[in-house]
């Protein structure tokens, strides 16, 4: 028995083989070089293979072709093993006139688009384990390509075993799985494939998703898979594959359309990110993703915590970088729906942060000042928001109070809140003036633009102690004089308080020209509708 078996065989530490020498080498050319080569002439020699491809399972395959005269029932269940066995022995050697094991396990690929869906997982789980000699010699990718055509095929959930027949198996899939039939269940049309490709590894997540694009699988479903892939995959991977799993679907994700993965997913990507150790890249290309749509974000999404070390009860500067890559094409090419969206979900989040003691000045006006004026029709939660930080933040100096008004736009503020805003004992005296001031201006342009000669026999817009009566006969004053800034504070405060009333005064006379002026306009397109139309036909 020795003298047959003159060849110890070690598979990858997993197995050792006693095989005769002249058997294998006669059909395997890599065997048969390295004996060639080797001038040992004991009778026992030792191979030792640290990665054959498939392992031990793979080579007593092989052993089996070669002992029964090259002769081998070959399946979808075991030619990816013999396939990568083949290619790595270098078995192209035809003995008795039999087709070589390259040969014989090529014709069986040529089938491959006939095999069921099971057979087709059992060979994608075999060329992992065959990596990269399924790479190289292109196993991977034709398994990979079939698996996915079927994916761009198909329509409707995978019929029961008891549905499936040879016949359509090209396109319909045979499912004698207990969790595909669950997924059945569970899942979509579109997406009840998504546990069984659970079994590819983080590395080959790149070479799936090209092979669906190239198969013109939808984008919106590669994007859920994804974000399942990565969700799925979290449960029992270490922290380390965490990152390598994270960055991969990550960069997968920006790879494709960002308006492919929902906004929500996005941010509960963010969430789980920030606890890891990804790359600076991979994070910058998340809050790019994040950003493209933040129009429809909402505040829960936007309230993450500060990261360790510092003492703000939100992170402000993510979100500072999420509205920058909102605007990362500037204002011009954001749309206008779009931007007001984002300017009342900024109010909120400058709302919620206000409060917090730890937010640094700067930062809170950085926060109020990311998006343009133009954003937004109103300033009031504006205003709310910053007396509710100098309510807070009592401290400020005065300097300082000032700089965070920089924050407010004085014409875009209702009567109600210049009204509080005069009263606001928090506010510098200056910025009242300046408010009031720019409202009274406003209005009074307004007048001057709206008013009609006919109407007014007297402009309602003189310098000084100018007074008009309205339908009443009561007497609106317009403007009294500058005020006095070298007044003591009680006075300025009393000041301040008239010129609210006639600022008040203003918009009532305001709105009262305005509804004149469309009584008059609907007055004169209902006249000329009259005059241009024709009479009615007789029938």
């Amino acid at each position: 028995m020795e003298a047959f078996c003159d060849l110890q065989v070690d598979v990858n530490g997993e197995e050792t083989f006693m095989v005769n020498k002249k058997i294998l080498s006669s059909y395997s050319g890599r065997l048969g070089k390295l004996f060639s080569k080797s001038s040992c002439t004991t009778r026992s020699l030792k191979v030792i293979f640290n990665d054959f491809p498939g392992g031990a399972e793979s080579f007593e395959l092989v052993c089996r072709f070669c002992y029964n005269n090259g002769k081998i029932e070959i399946t979808p269940l075991n030619t990816t093993h013999l396939s990568c066995a083949a290619n790595f022995m270098e078995m192209s050697n035809s003995i008795s006139g039999n087709d070589n094991l390259v040969e014989q396990t090529e014709k069986s690929l040529e089938e491959i688009r006939h095999w069921t869906w099971s057979e087709l997982m059992v060979a994608l789980r075999q060329c992992q384990n065959s990596f990269p000699v399924a790479e190289k010699s292109g196993l991977l990718e034709r398994c990979l390509d079939s698996v996915t055509t079927r994916l761009a095929l198909a329509s409707e959930p995978s019929p029961s075993p008891s549905t499936s027949s040879s016949d359509y198996s090209g396109v319909r899939f045979s499912c004698d799985t207990k969790s595909t039939e669950s997924m059945k269940n569970s899942f979509s049309r579109a997406t009840w494939w998504f546990e069984d490709l659970l079994i590819i590894d983080v590395s080959l997540l790149e070479m799936m998703v090209g092979s669906m694009i190239k198969q013109k699988v939808e984008l919106t479903t590669i994007s859920k898979f994804l974000l399942f892939y990565q969700k799925s995959k979290f449960h029992t991977a270490m922290s380390h594959e965490k990152c390598k799993i994270m960055e991969t679907v990550v960069n997968l994700l920006h790879s494709l359309e960002p308006s492919y993965a929902p906004c929500k997913s996005l941010f509960g990507i963010l969430r789980v990110a920030l606890g890891l150790n990804i790359s600076k890249d991979c994070r910058n290309k998340l809050e790019i993703m994040i950003g493209s749509q933040m129009h429809q974000a909402t505040l829960d999404n936007l309230l993450v915590p500060s990261p360790r070390g510092t003492h703000s009860l939100y992170d402000a500067n993510l979100v500072l970088r999420l509205v920058k890559a909102f605007l990362k094409e500037g204002t011009s090419g954001v749309p206008e729906v779009q931007m007001k969206k984002v300017a009342n979900l900024m109010d909120l989040y400058i709302a919620e942060v206000a409060p917090d003691p730890c937010l640094k000045p700067s930062k809170f006006l950085t926060l109020a000042m990311v998006l343009p004026d133009s954003a937004r029709n109103s300033f009031d939660d504006m205003y709310h928001a910053v007396d509710m930080y100098m309510e807070v933040h009592a401290g400020l100096s005065e300097g300082e109070k000032i700089k965070m008004c920089r924050a407010l736009n004085y014409r875009k503020l209702s009567a109600e809140a210049r009204k509080h805003l005069s009263e606001n004992s928090k506010f510098p005296s200056k910025i009242i003036t300046q408010a009031l001031n720019s409202q009274e201006f406003e209005l009074k342009s307004l007048i001057r633009v709206s008013s009609n000669p006919s109407a007014f026999t007297s402009s309602p817009c003189s310098l000084s102690g100018n007074i008009k009566k309205d339908e009443a006969g009561e007497q609106i004053v317009l403007y009294a004089g500058d005020l006095d800034l070298s007044t003591d504070d009680v006075r300025l405060r009393a000041q301040l308080q008239g010129m609210q009333s006639r600022v008040t005064e203003l918009e009532k006379l305001c709105r009262k020209m305005q509804t004149q002026m469309a009584k008059v306009l609907r007055s004169r397109v209902s006249s000329s509708q009259k005059s241009r139309s024709l009479p009615r036909l007789c029938s």
